[in-house]
């Protein structure tokens, strides 16, 4: 059975006049038990990470001045939004939520957060909507754990993993893949183990050439034993930041052919959602709805 990380604090709502749309995560769960597709066996309530997962991958410092909301104003500019102790608290739950997702994929091959991929996150500072880097701590437990000796990250929301890219630069074990906007936020890119920079306006033909060229090279050459998927689908030509042409088939099309390739390789995959910005929700909620349907469909 499909695994997925949900809790109702996943909703928590933003001061008026913040664009994040925290309701997509909402509509997701809803429209996915609504058409079928899921029942409410598949979803899992996650609860607050453990301390000692988060501090493997973020400073002690920071961590605590999360906790204590004591993050500056400069710095709350960037995250995005402001600082509050039910935002912090919902963070912890999201990303336990991906190290529970860790657990479930391991035995029956794939598990999915409806929230997560918060890859703009550093290991002492957080921006980009991002305050904790979910799949960088997931990673983490799985290599202490000792369940898995190589990662791959296989990061394909439209803006690069820059905190990701930083926490794992000098970790052979996590192999770190970005295909993302050339001309797209941060203005000040990282190094990955592997970037794509996508030119504006990058339509499906060239977008999935260049998925279908990369990933299966890279599963053989990594040989990872495990994968964490960014399945942002803010690379739809409609999303208002993505400056990217993907159609929503192309971005099925996309979220398949990974699916496809850790199947036949037999590698775990956790899917963590990312991105998505286009004017209307329905879009949104449909091109993620789309991931959660081909996950169903091509593991169980």
């Amino acid at each position: 059975m499909l695994k997925i990380a949900y809790d109702s604090i996943y909703t928590h709502p933003l001061p008026e006049g913040h664009r994040f749309p925290m309701i997509k995560y909402e509509l997701i769960h809803e429209q996915l038990l609504y058409e079928g597709t899921c029942t409410p066996a598949n979803f899992f309530s996650p609860v607050s990470v453990d301390r000692r997962w988060v501090t493997g991958v973020h400073d002690e410092k920071y961590l605590d001045d999360l906790l204590n909301l004591r993050i500056d104003p400069k710095m709350e500019r960037k995250i995005g939004f402001p600082i509050s102790e039910m935002l912090v608290r919902r963070e912890l739950i999201i990303t336990q939520g991906t190290i529970d997702c860790c657990t479930f994929a391991l035995q029956t091959g794939i598990a999915m957060n409806i929230a997560g991929g918060t890859h703009h996150a550093y290991a002492d500072r957080g921006e980009g909507f991002c305050l904790l880097n979910d799949v960088a701590v997931a990673a983490y437990y799985l290599i202490t754990n000792k369940l898995a000796e190589q990662i791959l990250v296989v990061d394909l929301d439209v803006h690069q993993g820059n905190g990701t890219a930083v926490i794992f630069q000098d970790n052979p074990q996590v192999f770190t893949f970005s295909m993302h906007g050339k001309d797209n936020y941060p203005l000040k890119k990282e190094k990955s183990d592997l970037d794509i920079e996508l030119p504006t306006n990058c339509d499906d033909t060239t977008y999935l050439s260049l998925l279908y060229d990369t990933l299966p090279r890279l599963i053989k050459e990594v040989k990872p034993q495990f994968i964490f998927y960014i399945s942002g689908v803010d690379i739809l030509a409609s999303d208002k930041l993505g400056k990217l042409k993907v159609s929503m088939q192309g971005c099925r099309q996309r979220d398949a052919f990974v699916f496809e390739q850790a199947i036949a390789n037999k590698i775990p995959v956790v899917v963590s959602m990312g991105g998505g910005y286009s004017p209307r929700i329905a879009d949104i909620v449909e091109a993620h709805c789309n991931t959660f349907r081909l996950a169903e469909k091509i593991f169980f």
